[in-house]
């Protein structure tokens, strides 16, 4: 088996499992009988705390002597947090176990990403292509879970993730290349630990990551609360399923043709931003006026944008702007600041929005993309002087 094809094995595997607890997550609690302020708090701390967990992880997972073995601990940690939050009863129990499950699997995602990079450029494949089997796992999760909990338990949703957390668990050690840290091994962890620090005193490194990190965290309140919404308005979970499917597919021809035909023609990533904020400003703010399911459809096709575009330029310029031998710390720093902080704070101020005023919460996830479309004019000049120095 081929490098990409492990890691598309890898991130089938991984976003399979997302595909069901993004959309399907607050169902799950919402049957426990949790409010949607408890719902949001409870799904934003282990995003909060990434400000801390974020860090220790990618700062751990260079101690090693390869990629793969911290994120096969990773996902066996995330199988037993996931799996004991189906088991307990309580608010703080449920959040306990949660934030064990949740902050595991998040700590997946940049080191996964890495890893692909690092294979993408020594094998001259796309890393957007076994990205992208990914987003079509996220489909297949998405379809199949939702006719599913039209007549099965909703538990469905708990016991799906904690096989998908064990799988991962398992490709992760026995079959994803065996990638080292470094040529000359893991270096020490003081080291690490101030080349974690350089990054963080970067002001153009952290304006970047704020930019990018705004737009990816204004899908929170989509994430939290879409099939809620959706389904107060009578749409079937079936329904909502199709409409989370109907959005990757789209997102997935992105990563297959468009983002290949970009590289070709020279566009950069900081185009693809601006384009990706501004798509996910339309999308919220029509969002919130609870459109009728035919103008779902296309709204759900600007996830290709909001997400996908805003996504792989992130990845991008992350890459660009740090330094070398810094990959898994400045990639786990943009993920912490958007698939934790910002979206943290989005997420625990969903609930009360949600409870507040339905769906026009979501206009406030417009305001969180207009700040990265604000943010980003920084983010040009930023990679224009790291062009400049790399030339030089």
């Amino acid at each position: 088996m081929t490098p990409a094809r492990r890691m598309a094995l890898q991130y089938v595997l991984l976003f399979g499992a997302t595909g069901v607890s993004l959309p399907y997550a607050g169902l799950w609690f919402r049957a426990q009988g949790l409010s949607g302020t408890q719902i949001g708090s409870l799904l934003a701390v282990p995003m909060l705390a990434r400000v801390l967990t974020g860090p220790l992880i990618a700062v751990w997972a260079d101690g090693f002597a390869t990629r793969r073995a911290p994120i096969a601990i990773l996902g066996l940690t995330a199988a037993l947090g996931y799996g004991a939050a189906g088991l307990v009863e309580g608010y703080w129990a449920w959040l306990a176990c949660w934030f064990v499950g949740a902050g595991a699997a998040a700590g997946i995602i940049p080191l996964t990403d890495v890893l692909s990079l690092r294979l993408a450029r020594h094998g001259g494949f796309a890393f957007s292509v076994p990205r992208g089997f990914g987003s079509a796992a996220f489909v297949v999760a998405n379809v199949v879970m939702g006719a599913l909990l039209v007549r099965a338990s909703v538990d469905l949703v708990i016991v799906w993730i904690v096989v998908a957390a064990l799988l991962i668990a398992g490709v992760a050690a026995f079959v994803l290349p065996p990638e080292p840290v470094d040529e000359a091994g893991p270096s020490l962890g003081a080291e690490r630990f101030r080349g974690m620090g350089r990054l963080v005193a970067d002001p153009a490194f952290m304006t970047a990551l704020f930019a990018i990190g705004a737009v990816q965290a204004a899908h929170a309140f989509y994430y939290g609360f879409s099939a809620i919404l959706w389904k107060a308005q009578g749409l079937a979970e079936s329904v909502t399923g199709l409409l989370w499917a109907f959005s990757v597919v789209v997102e997935i021809g992105f990563m297959w043709w468009i983002e290949p035909w970009r590289r070709r023609r020279g566009i950069g990533p900081w185009l693809m931003l601006v384009i990706g904020s501004g798509a996910a400003m339309v999308r919220w703010t029509a969002m919130a006026f609870a459109p009728p399911l035919w103008l779902l459809w296309p709204l759900q096709a600007l996830h290709a944008l909001s997400f996908a575009a805003t996504y792989l330029a992130g990845v991008e310029i992350v890459e660009r702007l740090s330094p070398p031998g810094s990959q898994t710390a400045a990639q786990t720093l943009s993920s912490v600041l958007s698939a934790g902080i910002l979206i943290g704070l989005a997420t625990a101020l969903a609930g009360p929005l949600y409870d507040a005023f339905g769906a026009g919460g979501y206009l406030a996830m417009t305001g969180m993309a207009l700040t990265g479309a604000v943010a980003s004019l920084w983010v040009r000049r930023s990679l224009s002087a790291a062009g400049r120095q790399t030339q030089a």
